[in-house]
């Protein structure tokens, strides 16, 4: 048996053993409408490794402890966890300069980036292109020409919008009218601007996320859950409210995602002079602990991973999408729309990410052909069998069923997506625990979540299916910060637990 892990030392481990009773999910199906057992023993079975801690929290499985870090804050990437976590991670598992660790969901690039720093290699993937300009922008860092950066950067501070330029950045539906008139000619004034430009390409990529970093705020946009929040100064805003004032329907409210909507000249230099800053720091700095890979693909993991070779890696930190219906293609639309892709692109990149949002379409026909295709069908056919065999899946789904025919879901969508969901991850833990060393440790942030009615253990239930696959259980480590329930959700069936967690599984020293 491989001895409990701890991301803490036992001198610094907080008293919580008290307090983890209000963690612990009483009742999983609102009135008892459905059936719950599985997912109760599923309570029983893992409550014994739940742990409450204050030592981490919200800002350290999010972005927010890292906005302000040395490198890391060159991407406003919210959905990310912050450096401070992956050191711990890393330290945690034990590992080294010259091993390799995996972030199969890389987002902005935080778990590779870290490893770079201390001479750890990495390997990742994601399907935005955002997480390649920033991954390739950071990984740079230590190879930045400065001088070049400098002039780039005077250069940049007298470029004038010219008189009379009539360009505009392009829009799709839904990111339309996004930008005061003055930065929609200047983004794509600043792009061409780029693009001719004699500076490397190393260069042209790093001022590419310095706008990609600024589009925002110099928008009427915010980004708000599963969609864009628009701005109430916003033309959009403006002509909706004229249709519904001569419609005779109430206004949309007053709303200002901002006190100030910038100038995106001035914002893109600010950001410049941020990295440059940065830049410096990091190559004057005696502690980087020399060179290390970052192998990162622009695709799918789950058309990626199987390809790995088995037992090589050290450990595995990440935090997957969750299943919030949260729609990455939507959010940061101005950000793939700067990067030239249309809408019939996005369209079927939302189809391409892991399925977490009412849109997404099964993908499991899909994974049965690329199975096929490299000679892995026994391999498939044995994810399937072991997916089908998790009672608490099943219970969940079966109640879902249930609760849309009792009207109790507001999108029929959601129970497709729950299944998607969960047989993709299920196929990357699959596949993890055969390219995972032995004795390699793998860490995962996540949500738990509830639809109508139904609580799904997220962590829980990841984990169980992780077991299924081989894994050793270690630890759940529950923020002490609960996740909020929506006011429709506690409206009408309550409020409950809803953990926020991160999981850690080990692969047993013996297994092959």
């Amino acid at each position: 048996m491989v001895d409990q892990l701890s991301l803490f030392p036992d001198s610094a481990m907080p008293e919580t053993t008290a307090d983890r009773g209000n963690y612990i999910v009483d009742v999983f199906s609102a009135g008892k409408f459905c059936d719950e057992s599985a997912r109760q023993a599923l309570e029983k079975r893992y409550t014994p490794i739940l742990e409450v801690t204050e030592k981490f929290d919200r800002r350290s499985v999010s972005y927010q402890r890292s906005k302000k870090d040395v490198l890391h804050s060159w991407l406003k990437y919210k959905e990310g966890f912050s450096a401070d976590l992956v050191n711990i991670l890393l330290d945690d598992m034990g590992a080294v300069p010259g091993d390799t660790v995996m972030d199969p969901f890389m987002g902005s690039g935080t778990t590779a980036l870290v490893c770079q720093l201390r001479g750890i290699n990495s390997i990742g993937y994601d399907i935005l292109p955002i997480s390649k300009v920033s991954i390739d922008a950071k990984a740079n860092v230590m190879h930045y020409n400065i001088p070049e950066l400098e002039a780039m950067i005077a250069e940049f501070a007298q470029l004038d919008l010219p008189e009379g330029y009539a360009k505009a950045t392009p829009y799709i539906t839904i990111t339309d009218t996004a930008y005061p008139a003055f930065n929609e000619k200047y983004i794509q004034f600043a792009t061409e601007w780029i693009d001719q430009s004699l500076f490397s390409n190393a260069a042209k990529n790093l001022f590419r996320l310095c706008v990609i970093n600024s589009l925002e705020r110099c928008s009427y946009t915010s980004k708000s859950g599963q969609y864009l929040s628009w701005d109430s100064r916003s033309k959009k805003v403006f002509e909706a409210n004229a249709q519904r004032e001569r419609a005779g329907r109430k206004l949309l409210p007053q709303h200002h995602c901002r006190k100030v909507i910038e100038n995106v000249h001035d914002a893109v230099l600010e950001e410049l002079r941020h990295v440059l800053s940065d830049i410096r720091t990091i190559q004057s700095s005696s502690n980087i602990e020399g060179t290390a890979s970052i192998d990162f693909r622009q695709n799918s993991v789950l058309f990626e991973l199987p390809q790995v070779g088995s037992n090589s890696l050290k450990g595995v930190i990440t935090s997957p999408p969750y299943c919030n219906r949260y729609d990455y293609t939507r959010t940061y639309a101005l950000e793939l729309v700067y990067l030239g892709i249309g809408e019939e692109a996005i369209k079927e990149m939302r189809q391409a990410l892991l399925s977490c949002t009412v849109e997404s379409k099964p993908k499991i026909e899909a994974l049965r052909d690329y199975y096929q295709i490299i000679g892995a069908e026994d391999r498939f056919d044995s994810i399937i069998d072991t997916i089908r065999q998790n009672e608490a899946f099943r219970e969940i789904l079966l109640a879902l069923e249930k609760r849309k025919e009792n009207g109790d879901l507001n999108n029929d969508g959601i129970i497709r997506m729950v299944d998607g969901y969960f047989t993709e991850l299920a196929f990357v833990y699959a596949e993890l625990f055969r390219v995972c060393r032995p004795g390699a440790m793998v860490a995962f942030v996540n949500d738990n979540v509830r639809y109508g009615g139904e609580v799904i253990p997220v962590d829980f239930l990841s984990t169980s299916f992780a077991e299924q696959f081989g894994f050793i259980p270690q630890k759940v480590y529950c923020l002490k910060q609960q996740k909020g329930n929506s006011s429709q959700q506690m409206k009408k069936y309550g409020r409950v637990a809803l953990r926020k967690s991160v999981t850690i599984w080990v692969k047993p020293v013996d297994a092959n």
